[in-house]
């Protein structure tokens, strides 16, 4: 008998997506922080991706100011920055893929009509089913309609390098999720998952705020025959509220006068080791981050409270 051909190992590559909703804070510096040093300590690639799809959201302004300050702080990314609203078409393509393969539906329900449905483990409202069979109704209201991923049974399980074993019933704490919205435009999950396809990304390092989210992605991997990454999430940071930080809890912007004490506030809140000597720049911060990196020191918590001078 023939022996099978060894299949090589996919070469390392991480991402790191933000949002242009607003400038950086302490809580998005940590994930990239994260993502970057997971990658380079161990000789693989990253990629800088911009999550514009949500043309609603998004300031025209933010992306510029996201990059650069990413690059005062000493982040190094591989090609050219990728906007996803350039991507329309791979979305487009992966849309009709899914309608091609009947795992899609429309559905004319609005917020109001869902809003009497229960919460699931995730804090989401769990669809219904409400226009899951009702085809001939849903298609009859023409371009007004949400498409939503049909889940029916499926339970998922994988393991988070960080934060452990996961399974989820998806029907249960979700139900039927959109990948396309009313107003056209495509939802985070199918995006990030064309995404990660396209850059052939091997490890999803995040905030554990968009572990809820995982196994809707895995889904769609499947749908779509994409390879499944390896995902670590890290905890997210929470003010004096216990709020995450965001735009709308009004976070504090990255300080441009001191990025190299950003750096080891983020590089301290992971739990990781420090250096012999305090790095002088944010070239020397990298050079110890990239050889000290030890996911197993991050905290298996869902929120560290973040430090006070940058909440």
């Amino acid at each position: 008998m023939n022996a099978q051909p060894r299949r090589r190992p996919r070469a390392v590559r991480g991402r790191y997506a933000p949002a242009p909703t607003g400038p950086l804070h302490f809580g998005s510096l940590v994930a990239a922080v994260a993502s970057h040093a997971d990658a380079r300590a161990r000789g693989g690639g990253w990629r800088l991706r911009i999550d514009d799809v949500d043309a609603a959201r998004a300031r025209d302004d933010a992306a510029g100011a996201i990059v650069a300050t990413l690059a005062r702080h000493g982040f190094v990314w591989d090609g050219e920055v990728v906007r996803q609203s350039e991507r329309i078409a791979r979305y487009d393509a992966a849309f009709a893929t899914l309608r091609a393969r009947g795992v899609v539906f429309a559905c004319t329900c609005s917020r109001a009509d869902l809003a009497r449905s229960p919460l699931g483990a995730a804090g989401e409202r769990v669809y219904p089913g409400t226009c899951r069979e009702a085809q001939t109704r849903a298609r009859a209201a023409g371009a007004d309609v949400a498409w939503r991923m049909r889940v029916d049974d499926a339970v998922v399980e994988f393991s988070d390098r960080v934060q452990g074993p996961q399974r989820q019933s998806v029907a249960d704490d979700v139900g039927d999720f959109v990948v396309r919205r009313r107003d056209g435009l495509y939802a985070y999950q199918l995006a990030i998952v064309v995404d990660d396809g396209d850059d052939a990304i091997t490890d999803v390092v995040r905030g554990a705020d968009l572990l809820a989210s995982t196994s809707r992605q895995i889904l769609l991997q499947r749908a779509l025959e994409l390879p499944t990454p390896a995902y670590l999430h890290v905890p997210v940071a929470v003010d004096a509220r216990g709020d995450k930080l965001s735009k709308q809890t009004h976070a504090r912007a990255l300080d441009a006068a001191d990025p190299v004490g950003a750096l080891l506030a983020a590089w301290q809140f992971l739990g990781q080791p420090p250096a012999e000597a305090v790095p002088r720049s944010p070239a020397q911060f990298w050079q110890h981050a990239c050889s000290a990196w030890t996911p197993s020191r991050i905290p298996a918590v869902a929120a560290l409270p973040c430090p006070a001078s940058f909440a």
